[in-house]
């Protein structure tokens, strides 16, 4: 049984995203655009003095990067982290320059110094993100101290009280620290969840592959019987002719007896079921269970397996690689915190099918079980040792749940401690008639 907690986990994760550069390069002109039509308006629409070659200088310049940009590189070219940084380091310093000539904190645009930091925190590592935070906490503070006044009509001015600029000031970065944590959260829950669904999909696929060999197999062994057989015809012709002949006998009979040996082995490779014989994919729940725990039981730790309904009325179901992997997964969890002993438990009736696994060690903590089956939950503790319940656990919990099944994950009582899942199917999903 695969266990993909971490041999996946180091194949995927946030690290492994970058940055579309095109995502920035389009945030960037819509900036030159929004930044260009605002300064027109100011200056020609309601005609309040601004420094209109500066400001039209500063969005000339972020304009030309941006085309410098779009034109070296292509437009699937994902950014590394440090050039991540710098570009939007940029930008936040360009629109620092643009706010800080036009009214610092009075300008009613100063909130907008806040983008290139939920992006960085919704995209990029953390340490990096902080910096960028600190970088824009430092202009927040200089345009608070501009000497430039905002645009407002001829000849009088809009002074902000310095109580009012505490509080635009307080408000922005409130502000951008709350959206940035939100942001990060938001992406680190996706990106888990993301990178949880591909590792799940893989070892779908892999279990697919495995269950499609015998098929192959047989498909193999059909097509290589014709020319087989031609040897071995010919190996008998050869041996009539030559079995007596002291040069050639001996290899004669030896070619035959390894091209009958070849025949025995195609006619058992095709003796195995193919995936179009329906009859021979059905598979009773004692056998699959037992095929569950067949694996499991050289791990020093005793497996008791307990059927509290008669096997004469057990459902028959049709083999299903998402059930066998997700109940395996659930046993090699409940062995590896295991002190001596995992419990399985089967039990059905005409409306349902119940298997439960229990093991007698030290059970969930409590933060665990209120997240357990979420991605990369790894704090059951044993032995002040994290592990087991991480991505494995969340593919398990998947798989079944895609089958039909209700999970419960709860702890025994005093007198039989331990953890303990429960999972449940309708009955109609668990049997395929007989």
């Amino acid at each position: 049984m695969i266990k993909p907690t971490q041999d996946v986990g180091r194949h995927f994760g946030p690290s492994s995203r970058r940055l579309r550069l095109q995502t920035l390069v389009r945030l960037r002109w819509l900036a030159v655009a929004g930044q260009g039509i605002t300064v027109f308006i100011v200056a020609f629409l309601l005609e309040y003095p601004l420094p209109f070659t500066t400001s039209m200088a500063l969005i000339g310049a972020l304009a030309a990067a941006n085309f410098l940009l779009s034109v070296t590189f292509p437009p699937t070219y994902r950014l590394e982290p440090l050039a991540a940084f710098a570009v939007l380091g940029l930008d936040l310093f360009q629109l620092a320059a643009l706010l800080f000539i036009t009214g610092g904190l009075a300008n009613p645009f100063a909130p907008l110094i806040c983008v290139p930091v939920i992006i960085s925190f919704a995209s990029q590592p953390r340490g990096l993100s902080i910096a960028l935070l600190v970088l824009a906490l430092f202009f927040i503070t200089a345009l608070a101290f501009t000497p430039y006044p905002l645009p407002w009509h001829s000849g009088e001015t809009l002074p902000t009280h310095p109580v009012m600029q505490l509080g635009i000031w307080l408000s922005i970065t409130s502000m951008m620290t709350f959206a940035a944590f939100y942001a990060y959260r938001v992406s680190q829950e996706a990106a888990l969840l993301a990178d949880a669904l591909s590792a799940t999909e893989l070892i779908l696929q892999r279990e697919k592959h495995l269950s499609q060999l015998d098929g192959l197999a047989a498909a193999a062994a059909h097509e290589l019987g014709t020319p087989l057989a031609t040897i071995s015809v010919v190996a008998k012709e050869m041996e009539r002719e030559l079995g007596n002949d002291e040069r050639f006998g001996e290899d004669v009979q030896l070619l035959r007896s390894q091209s009958e040996r070849c025949r025995d082995i195609l006619r058992r490779l095709t003796s195995l079921p193919s995936e179009n014989e329906e009859h021979m994919r059905r598979l009773p729940l004692s056998s699959m269970i037992e095929e569950v725990l067949a694996p499991n039981r050289e791990f020093g730790v005793k497996l008791e397996l307990v059927e509290k309904s008669d096997r004469s009325k057990e459902p028959i179901g049709v083999r299903n690689a998402g059930i066998l992997y997700g109940l395996g997964n659930l046993v090699e969890n409940a062995i590896d915190f295991a002190r001596d002993k995992v419990t399985v438990t089967v039990e059905h009736d005409a409306s349902k099918v119940v298997i439960t696994i229990e093991d007698d060690g030290e059970g969930y903590s409590a933060d665990v079980l209120q997240r357990i089956g979420e991605p990369y939950v790894t704090s059951r503790q044993r032995d002040d040792k994290a592990g087991g319940l991480g991505l494995g656990l969340f593919i398990a919990k998947t798989l079944l749940e895609r089958s039909g099944a209700t999970l419960r994950f709860e702890n025994g009582g005093p007198d039989r401690p331990g953890a303990r899942v429960r999972i449940a199917w309708p009955r109609g999903l668990m049997d395929a008639g007989r």
